[in-house]
């Protein structure tokens, strides 16, 4: 392959130059393996399997890697999409982790090359390659055969890296190839679920076990998905890991007045963040009377659609929608809000948050917060302690709680000072990644 493209940039974000299945992002030199040469194994070195990385949204991986590398672990990124968003936070530049690209297309490199990567595998492991091809016809999609490839191509490349356990983030695609690596080398692994890869409709029961019984362990991000997860196959090794941030980057400053009181919500702009309740109670608020503006950050397949709606309920002059912001960006932005909204309800397809990472961001910014009792968010927000819960799906009981917000001075400083107090005492990355580099370390010679 010998394409070149040339990724758009924003301003203060990291920039990438893609070039056939390896990517250069400043601050993370270029696979070894693209030119066949292995690297010298560490006494433990964790392969990363991400579907992309890296990627706008998924900023809990990002803290992960960068605090795993702070604690001295040798990491290697393996994606299986090049970026494609044309965004980066500036952390990105931070990583010093080796990433390899997988092919995205089978036949990407013609058919010869295919024939010559299985062969290959074949002759370098029969059984275990002959065990994964007859598992992945059995399954009858072209999914499947996709990531097959894809686990094919990497497996030498995780072996030349020295690579002696793997970690998947989210328990679809990346675990499943993952897996497969796993199978065909021996180089175990593990991985994090965290909310669409095991909630939504379209997941498989039968292939979830399958993952959590052959992994060496497993994690997910809050109580409420162990307690989901607790009768799943294999689940005997699954450990709560909450997402943590580093507290040192997200220091409490002190509220920054905004000219009008300021209602911020954050997060990708779709069903499951429930932004069109939050305009809704926006409505409300603007028919009674109350001085406000509101802020809703971000991207997705819903931008249309609340746009529309902010029109149709006449509040261009309270709501906007600016579009995604960087980390960097969102830190100086979020302290100015007089109250954080996240209104988040159970998606029609069963998707949902896990505990977004965006309300520990603000509780530790020292931002006053109103979220739904969805998933783990009750684990971080406790109702008129740390901050203030209401119903899904209820406009009404939404607006009445940022019209408290944005009216008691006093409630809003006793919440954002418990609600900081609560991030410190179990959102800390450097105590919760910690633990996760722990576990890597108690595989290394078995």
């Amino acid at each position: 392959m010998t394409n070149v493209t040339n990724v758009t940039t924003v301003p203060n974000v990291a920039t990438m130059a893609t070039v056939a299945t390896v990517t250069a992002v400043p601050g993370m030199p270029h696979s070894s393996n693209a030119t066949g040469m292995p690297t010298e194994p560490a006494t433990a070195r964790v392969g990363y399997v991400c579907k992309m990385f890296p990627r706008f949204s998924e900023t809990f991986i990002l803290n992960e890697v960068l605090e795993l590398e702070r604690q001295g672990a040798d990491l290697h990124i393996f994606s299986l999409k090049t970026n494609n968003e044309g965004r980066f936070h500036a952390d990105v530049a931070r990583v010093r982790a080796r990433v390899t690209y997988a092919p995205e297309v089978i036949w990407a490199g013609g058919v010869r090359d295919v024939v010559r990567t299985h062969v290959a595998a074949w002759r370098a492991m029969p059984d275990a390659y002959r065990t994964v091809l007859f598992e992945t016809a059995r399954k009858r999609r072209l999914g499947a055969w996709k990531r097959f490839h894809q686990a094919v191509w990497l497996a030498p490349r995780v072996k030349a890296a020295g690579v002696t356990h793997l970690h998947a983030h989210f328990a679809s695609s990346a675990t499943s190839v993952a897996r497969i690596v796993s199978r065909l080398t021996g180089v175990p692994y593990s991985f994090t679920a965290h909310a669409k890869d095991i909630f939504h409709e379209s997941v498989a029961p039968t292939s979830l076990a399958r993952k959590f019984v052959d992994a060496r362990f497993s994690v997910t991000v809050s109580d409420f998905n162990m307690d989901y997860l607790a009768h799943t196959p294999g689940t005997a090794r699954l450990v709560r890991i909450y997402n943590g941030l580093d507290l040192d980057a997200f220091h409490r400053d002190g509220h920054v007045p905004h000219a009008l009181p300021l209602i911020l919500g954050i997060g990708r702009l779709v069903e499951k963040k429930g932004f069109d309740d939050l305009i809704r109670a926006c409505a409300i608020l603007k028919r009674d009377g109350v001085a406000f503006t509101c802020q809703i950050i971000g991207t997705g397949e819903r931008a249309a659609s609340l746009t529309a709606l902010v029109a149709a309920l006449d509040l261009a002059d309270r709501v906007t929608l600016p579009g995604p912001l960087p980390r960097a960006a969102l830190i100086d932005l979020i302290p100015h809000a007089t109250a954080f909204a996240a209104p988040c309800v159970v998606g029609a397809d069963g998707n949902r948050d896990g505990l977004p990472t965006v309300l520990i961001e603000a509780m530790a910014l020292g931002v006053p917060v109103a979220a739904t009792p969805v998933t783990g968010i009750p684990e971080l927000v406790q109702d008129d302690v740390t901050g203030l819960l209401v119903p899904e799906r209820d406009p009404e009981a939404l607006a009445a709680a940022l019209r408290r917000l944005l009216s008691d001075a006093p409630l809003r400083r006793r919440l954002a000072d418990a609600g900081r107090a609560r991030v410190e005492a179990a959102f800390d990355v450097r105590a919760n990644v910690g633990r996760l580099h722990a576990l890597f370390a108690e595989g290394v010679g078995r």
